[in-house]
């Protein structure tokens, strides 16, 4: 082999090692661990909530490991709750959320029919960690899923691409290793930051008519960098900065999505407005 082509091959282990990383551990166990109650088809939707929730996880996550904390969280509270697994590439167990993104919102708009058929809810409500929260834009913009989305709550989506704190940076001297990571990884390629899914998708504005939009990030971000990049622009569109809310908060990437109680009650004022309670450092107990 080349010896450009070997340390090509090793920058791509570093950048799918540096996202396996920051995913949680107990990826091969967790897949195997029932749900705790959510994905239950035969939840009915109250007047208080009216609107079934999906969950969407993240790159190398799945349906359960990623949501411990904010499925609970949510159905305690009184929501219909679910979750989905997409983007599984062949020959690649247990981890999801690597396959085309565009592939992957045609999956999201599959279980979304689902949900609404079973719970006969009009709309849903999606909350996504990281790619879970970009990929359902596509869905949104492409797939006709702005007639059955009332709103998208993103907990550090890397809606503009990420540079993985500036290892991306280093594809253009490494002739050969985009294409690699793109074969290997298809969706991890289309969340760097300029690729041509990304385009696509933020040509001519971030959001669509009809979809209220949240984005909750965290400045200690490591994954989606710099975390800025995460926020959107356009109406209906409420950008949050953990700090802001409780500047002792220390949570990165992971923890945001995993169990960072300060962020999953954010979550919940975005899924219920009328109802919003001040997050506080407080909120880390509410």
């Amino acid at each position: 082999m080349l010896p450009w082509k070997r340390v090509a091959r090793s920058l791509a282990a570093l950048l799918l090692t540096a996202a396996v990383l920051v995913t949680p551990a107990a990826t091969a166990q967790a897949k195997a661990a029932p749900s705790s109650g959510w994905n239950n088809y035969s939840c009915k939707p109250s007047a208080a909530h009216p609107r079934p929730v999906v969950l969407v996880h993240g790159t190398f996550g799945n349906s359960v490991d990623n949501w411990p904390a904010l499925a609970p969280y949510l159905k305690k509270r009184g929501y219909c709750v679910f979750s989905l697994d997409y983007g599984q590439l062949p020959g690649v167990p247990l981890f999801h959320g690597l396959g085309p993104i565009d592939k992957s919102a045609e999956q999201l708009r599959a279980f979304v029919d689902k949900v609404l058929a079973a719970t006969g809810a009009a709309e849903t409500d999606l909350v996504g960690h990281s790619q879970g929260g970009l990929m359902p834009r596509y869905y949104l913009k492409f797939l006709g899923g702005a007639a059955k989305v009332n709103a998208l709550v993103g907990l550090g989506p890397s809606n503009h691409g990420t540079t993985l704190n500036g290892l991306t940076n280093l594809l253009p001297y490494f002739p050969g290793v985009g294409d690699l990571l793109s074969k290997a990884t298809p969706s991890l390629a289309e969340q760097t930051v300029g690729s041509a899914f990304l385009a696509k998708l933020n040509a001519g504005g971030d959001t669509v008519p009809g979809v209220d939009y949240t984005v909750i990030a965290t400045k200690y971000d490591e994954v989606v960098t710099p975390y800025r990049s995460q926020f959107l622009d356009g109406p209906n569109v409420r950008n949050v900065l953990l700090q802001d809310l409780c500047a002792t908060n220390l949570s990165e990437h992971v923890a945001l999505g995993l169990f960072d109680r300060i962020a999953h009650h954010e979550v919940a004022n975005a899924l219920d407005p009328a109802h919003a309670k001040p997050t506080t450092c407080a909120s880390v107990s509410g």
